[in-house]
């Protein structure tokens, strides 16, 4: 029973979080088809896909967030605690039971997002869609390599991606 507890509330929950994501900034996306949209406004489309697919999408979620997320919704269903299973999500994300360093850079990358949001709500269309559909694309990017990779980590002999634990952590380096 916590083996599907650990999948459907950890993978679940972020899965809805990034897919409702997905959903809010898709629609924001789409509103620049209803805006003149000039050769710059094209190119800017352009850029915003190919660097938010590679940084956010390729190095952001492929290799790092869907690894290490991964790992952990397979090192929690090994692994179950009664607090680890109720905050399953928080737990895959890395906000607890992670090494210290690890810690850190998730919050402030959480506090990051957190403020860019903020700051790309203030600019207006077409320009605000054009940031969002290079986000949309990376998330969504995200959900995919996510997927893969949770699978990978239950059928596969070789995933090799580490969770990160600050007992495995301490394998590792010591």
């Amino acid at each position: 029973m916590s083996y599907l507890i650990a999948i459907f509330w950890g993978l679940g929950a972020i899965l809805l979080l990034l897919g409702s994501a997905i959903y809010r900034l898709g629609l924001i996306s789409l509103e620049i088809f209803g805006y003149p949209m000039s050769w710059l406004h094209w190119l800017a489309l352009f850029a915003s896909l190919v660097f938010m697919g590679f940084s956010e999408g390729y190095r952001g979620f492929q290799k790092g967030f869907s690894p290490r997320v991964a790992s952990r919704i397979y090192y929690l269903t090994q692994n179950p605690t009664p607090l680890r299973l109720l905050l399953a999500p928080a737990f895959c994300l890395g906000l607890f039971d992670v090494e210290r360093k690890r810690q850190m850079i998730t919050l402030i990358l959480i506090v990051a997002i957190v403020l860019v949001i903020q700051v790309v709500h203030l600019i207006p269309q077409p320009w605000r869609g054009i940031i969002d559909a290079g986000v949309v694309l990376g998330l969504s990017w995200g959900v995919i390599t996510l997927l893969i990779f949770t699978v990978s980590a239950f059928v596969s002999r070789e995933f090799e991606h580490v969770p990160e634990m600050p007992d495995t952590v301490r394998e590792q380096h010591g």
